[in-house]
């Protein structure tokens, strides 16, 4: 056995060349997307209007189990990649516990969160195809902040549309797109139709990540050589996000290293299907794997009380149908909720494994309970942690303590997927006691599930 640092670094050379595909190793795949005026799976015609041709092949592709990363993504990942896998010594020692915690940390780039590495991927394939501007949606920030420098890097314009709640409590998240040159409303907004519908039914409508989507895609129709880019939830975005389990893996093999737990937050999909996706590729190929554990807000509780169905992405009804967990697209979260885990569906590929049992538990938690380890976390490890990331450390420690009173020493492995810097609004409601936890009821739930269509002979 290696004698193990507090960092388990990599050298550059030691970065993936290639994203991991999960869905190739997968013997029963996703449910196809559906044209939402035909109600046939969509073909790459249908798609390319929307998102740039090159992601439409990865969203589309089933096959390959590895795909090139191009040389000018490379590049710009070494800017901020390999990012370091930390053993949590200190947390270990608070806790009194004979597991071994690790966290993979994402938060050390400009955006401050693992949204960069989708971000740089998508406006790297839009300007290869001619494009000039890029349309998107953001909830807590981390995107919208991901994909301004992105485009900005890559001389692009980008329009950007926040979810209303999350503009008013993280203001300066705003200021950091603005200061990269990009353009900001709040949604919903009066700038589409979509947003101007809902205001004029609710003015004081705080938003989700499903109307801003709405406004989004809406948006990007009125540009030439226009596109929309998300942030989560696609197969596209997993698929860059590979580029975290792919370095966790190969940094815990560097120093003999085999977890037994990997955790990570769930709001889209996105990091924690990268963070686990070659260990799920083995799960798949029938070797040995870690056991998973998914974690999202209590107040948005997708997985854990959402529907397995077809469904929009957006509140206008307007993107493609995908088949996944649902809360359906009309649910908006409670504004009280400070992460940015909001939004109403959960990725194709996870809400696939999760419904055959590949991923092994999703666990629901309280916002008041992710702010108390969020808080405990900063003291000991020094890391202010995004609320996002906070409901893995949650999760975490919880599993720690279990080991501390079994008396099992198992390697526990999350994902510490951002940095919580602009998230000071919500830690100081926790710091003043006034933090309140929303828990939706099944009449709340229920209207959210009468917005699910109803597809004969498809569900």
């Amino acid at each position: 056995m290696k004698t193990i640092p507090y960092k388990l670094m990599l050298e550059e050379n030691e970065m993936p060349k290639a994203y991991l595909n999960m869905k190739a190793f997968m013997k029963e795949k996703p449910e196809p997307m559906l044209n939402p005026g035909t109600l046939k799976p969509c073909t790459a015609e249908d798609l390319e209007p929307i998102f740039p041709k090159e992601c439409v092949s990865q969203e589309l592709n089933d096959t390959d189990k590895y795909i090139t990363i191009p040389e000018g993504i490379q590049q710009f990942y070494k800017m901020y990649r390999p990012s370091t896998l930390f053993r949590a010594y200190r947390l270990e020692e608070a806790l009194g516990t004979p597991a071994h915690i690790y966290y993979k940390f994402e938060g050390t780039n400009t955006s401050g969160s693992h949204k960069l590495n989708s971000a740089i991927a998508q406006a790297y394939y839009a300007k290869q195809q001619g494009l000039t501007h890029l349309t998107t949606e953001t909830g807590a920030g981390q995107w919208g902040t991901a994909l301004a420098m992105a485009c900005s890097y890559m001389n692009m314009e980008l329009l950007i549309y926040m979810v209303k709640c999350s503009a008013m409590q993280k203001p300066y998240r705003k200021i950091v797109m603005e200061t990269y040159g990009k353009e900001v409303h709040a949604s919903p907004s009066n700038t589409t139709n979509v947003g101007r519908k809902i205001l004029a039914k609710d003015p004081d409508n705080t938003g989700s990540l499903g109307t801003a989507i709405s406004e989004a895609v809406e948006a990007s129709t009125t540009f030439d050589d226009c596109r929309y880019a998300l942030g989560s939830v696609l197969d596209q975005v997993l698929l860059h996000q590979s580029i975290i389990g792919l370095e966790t893996k190969t940094a815990l093999e560097k120093y003999d290293v085999e977890p037994d737990i990997m955790i990570g937050c769930v709001g889209g999909g996105s990091s924690f299907g990268g963070f686990v996706a070659p260990y799920m590729a083995d799960k798949l190929e029938g070797k040995k794997a870690p056991k998973f554990i998914a974690v999202e807000p209590e107040s948005c509780p997708t997985m854990t009380r959402g529907k397995f169905a077809y469904d929009f992405c957006d509140v206008g009804q307007v993107t493609p149908l995908a088949k996944m967990y649902t809360l359906g697209s009309g649910f908006i979260p409670s504004p009280d909720h400070a992460g940015g885990l909001r939004y109403h569906g959960m990725s194709p590929i996870l809400s696939k494994l999760y419904n055959n049992g590949d991923i092994d538990e999703v666990r629901a938690v309280k916002q008041s309970e992710v702010f108390k380890a969020a808080t405990d976390f900063c003291k000991i490890e020094g890391i202010l942690p995004a609320p996002e990331s906070a409901h893995g450390i949650k999760v975490a420690v919880d599993e720690a303590i279990k080991c501390k009173e079994t008396g099992e020493k198992k390697n526990i492995v999350f994902c510490l997927t951002g940095t919580g810097y602009f998230d000071m609004a919500a830690y100081k409601a926790y710091n003043d006691g006034i933090m309140v936890d929303k828990k939706p009821t099944s009449e709340d739930l229920e209207k959210g599930f009468a917005y699910i269509p109803k597809l004969d002979g498809i569900q």
